[in-house]
């Protein structure tokens, strides 16, 4: 089984960076793509940005230019470096990992718990 535990949440001032990190523990699995998933209150949960195992990366249009995606193979770990915060990207940021267990023929989704990202004016 694998777990994700999250870090780097908190609260800052508009204009100000915060780098979440979301690790993976456990053993028997290669990772596929990433994720970094937000949900704010009274909002739907939203995909701010993935990454491929390519190293391939997307981003919704309201953080291009702002949040970069990263990912350490060798830690299984997943990095989202967000800079120029605006009180509208206050909301719980959630990790997602797609892993393929070795000698399995299929993926499986697991999710972080989740980490508070709150952006003040």
């Amino acid at each position: 089984q694998v777990q994700l535990v999250e870090s780097g949440g908190g609260l800052v001032q508009a204009g100000g960076s915060l780098r979440l990190s979301c690790a993976a523990s456990g053993s028997g699995f290669s990772t596929n793509a990433m994720a970094w998933y937000r949900q704010a209150p009274g909002k739907q949960r939203e995909l701010v940005a993935s990454i491929t195992s390519g190293g391939y990366t997307n981003y919704a249009d309201s953080v291009k230019g702002r949040f970069t995606i990263s990912r350490d193979n060798a830690k299984n770990t997943v990095y989202l470096q967000m800079n120029s915060l605006k009180p509208e990207d206050t909301a719980v940021y959630y990790c997602k990992f797609r892993v393929t267990y070795y000698g399995g023929t299929y993926s499986i989704d697991y999710w972080g718990q989740g980490t508070q990202v709150t952006v003040s004016s």
